[in-house]
């Protein structure tokens, strides 16, 4: 049965300004450092990171998970071993390193039901590839149903030695990875079933509060007067979007979801479920403490109590939490102002609707469920590539049926996007690829010169539209979807087969734990598959009316 543990709190009625800060600095130590040689053990455990103490799925003991750090032109080799026990959660998982091309190791995506089955308990399964020279900011997540809103989420580095912008910055190293989670209180397994269900705390670098809690540690960024710091912003949230900033300090974009782009000034930023900033900061303000802040899309949401905030404390300041101000943002990031640094035009003819392949998907909620183009994206029991291994290479052939599009080989594709309905701004997300954003979502102008590449982007909401394109350069099934993991888990998905009758030539030979990953997970009982069955829908009844259906067995988008 689901149960809550309430973590009894005394809340001071004491101005929060003038208190001695219990906010610890919590940069990445070393051994939450991780290399592209490395092991992540998928377990549960209980933990607070808000003041509220509950079961999660967790990587290596730690939230956010450890980050993974390489250099250009590393090879990878990360093994997942699965020692989930907590069986009101899912027991079994899956690995997703996002914003990863897996140009010829599409088996090593992680993406359950499309490239591989799920991850069984006390059972490994090792990702090998490259990078293929690939640099930035990317992290990594379970692609198991909603699994990751538990926990199971960390960030990614790969340093360039070359890096054409490395004169703007000083430092860049794991204690200027900055990662932006929601964070909830129930389980995912739970809040699954709820129509709209909203995070209860913000946490940043882990650490956060919730409204009405105790007055629990904040993350604090340590930084030295004089200097430059390259500051990598991670959204690993599972829905909510962030208005982030840094009171007195105005933030220079450099990086969009691992690709360069021309330095822009801002003051604010928005940042969905999947997007990546790098932003040059300079600590050129008197030595003090000063509110680090991001701003949920939530109804009410605030900086009331230290909610939604951390701390960035210049050297010498004393060890208190900040009395800065927040000032309306007069310079917010527009993403039609972002350009690519490098190749800056979008490919193909600068028209629109003149590309090789030209998709149009028209998004509707019906019901709290998603339909694209009508079909509803629903797991099929055989993962995507699977079916193009053992023959299937026409969309008709291939499940699920009506969300499996087949596109040719090298030819420019470009994908119009609008959505109907309530959830928005929706990020949506293409596996296999960055593309050329030609025209933001809220706007009415399309730049095929320069726009900028990245690999989420929001399609805005209701009567917005958003145009990408990109070239199908990367033989195999790809998903795209909205990183909003409770839309996802509800059809908002297609599958993009690039070339089928090519995969198998293109792609790298899988390895053996491969091919033994489905007769494993195929094999479970309902009780080994975990995610709490009737009792967690029990435990959703008592926390919202507005509900989807009753449970059969768990999913496994």
């Amino acid at each position: 049965m689901f149960t809550l543990i309430l973590f009894a709190s005394i809340i001071s009625s004491i101005n929060a300004a003038a208190i001695v800060s219990r906010s610890q600095s919590h940069p990445l130590s070393h051994h939450s450092v991780l290399g592209p040689q490395s092991k992540l053990t998928v377990a549960n455990k209980a933990i607070a990171p808000d003041g509220y103490q509950r079961s999660a799925t967790l990587v290596n003991g730690v939230f956010p998970g450890p980050l993974i750090t390489a250099q250009k032109g590393d090879n990878f080799s990360i093994e997942v071993a699965n020692e989930l026990t907590d069986t009101s959660m899912f027991m079994s998982t899956s690995v997703h390193f996002h914003g990863i091309y897996q140009n010829g190791t599409n088996y090593a995506d992680g993406t359950t039901s499309v490239t591989q089955c799920p991850v069984t308990p006390n059972n490994s399964y090792v990702h090998s590839f490259s990078a293929q020279g690939q640099t930035g900011t990317f992290w990594y997540h379970s692609h198991y149903s909603v699994q990751y809103c538990d926990g199971l989420r960390g960030a990614v580095v790969i340093y360039d030695p070359e890096d054409p912008l490395a004169y703007m910055y000083d430092i860049d190293d794991a204690s200027t990875v900055i990662t932006l989670s929601d964070w909830y209180h129930a389980e995912a397994t739970v809040l699954q079933y709820v129509i709209g269900n909203v995070a209860d705390a913000t946490l940043i670098n882990g650490l956060g509060r919730y409204v009405g809690g105790p007055a629990s540690d904040l993350a604090v960024i340590s930084v030295e007067q004089g200097k430059r710091y390259r500051f990598r912003l991670v959204g690993m949230t599972c829905d909510s979007n962030f208005q982030f900033s840094i009171d007195g300090h105005n933030m220079t974009v450099i990086e969009a979801d691992g690709q360069l782009t021309e330095p822009l000034v801002v003051d604010q930023l928005q940042i969905l479920a999947g997007q990546r900033y790098s932003v040059v900061v300079t600590a050129d303000q008197p030595v003090d403490n000063y509110w680090v802040r991001s701003l949920p899309d939530t109804a009410n949401a605030s900086f009331v109590g230290g909610t939604n905030s951390a701390i960035l404390r210049y050297k010498g300041a004393p060890t208190v939490e900040p009395t800065t101000v927040n000032t309306t943002s007069t310079n917010p990031l527009q993403e039609t102002n972002l350009h690519a640094l490098v190749n800056p035009a979008a490919p193909g003819i600068p028209e629109y609707g003149a590309a090789d392949i030209n998709l149009n998907f028209q998004v509707a909620a019906i019901n709290g469920m998603f339909f694209v183009n009508n079909v509803s994206f629903t797991a099929p029991t055989v993962p995507v590539l699977m079916q193009i291994l053992s023959g299937a290479q026409e969309a008709t052939d291939l499940m699920p049926n009506g969300s499996v599009i087949v596109l040719e080989a090298n030819k420019v594709v470009e994908l119009t996007l609008s959505t109907t309905g309530p959830g928005g701004p929706h990020p949506i997300h293409l596996h296999g690829h960055s593309f050329s954003v030609v025209q933001s979502a809220g706007s009415s102008t399309f730049n095929y010169a320069n726009p900028v590449r990245r690999d989420v982007v929001s399609a805005g909401s209701e009567g917005q539209q958003m145009v990408i394109r990109w070239v199908t350069d990367n033989s195999g099934p790809w998903f795209l979807h909205c990183h909003i993991d409770w839309h996802l888990d509800v059809g908002f998905a297609v599958v993009m087969a690039e070339s089928p009758s090519e995969t198998r030539t293109n792609m790298n030979q899988a390895p053996p734990g491969w091919d033994e990953l489905c007769p494993t997970y195929n094999a479970l009982t309902p009780e080994q598959l975990g995610g709490g069955g009737l009792d967690n829908y029990e435990a959703a009844a008592h926390i919202s009316t507005v509900l989807y259906p009753p449970p059969t067995l768990p999913g496994s988008l």
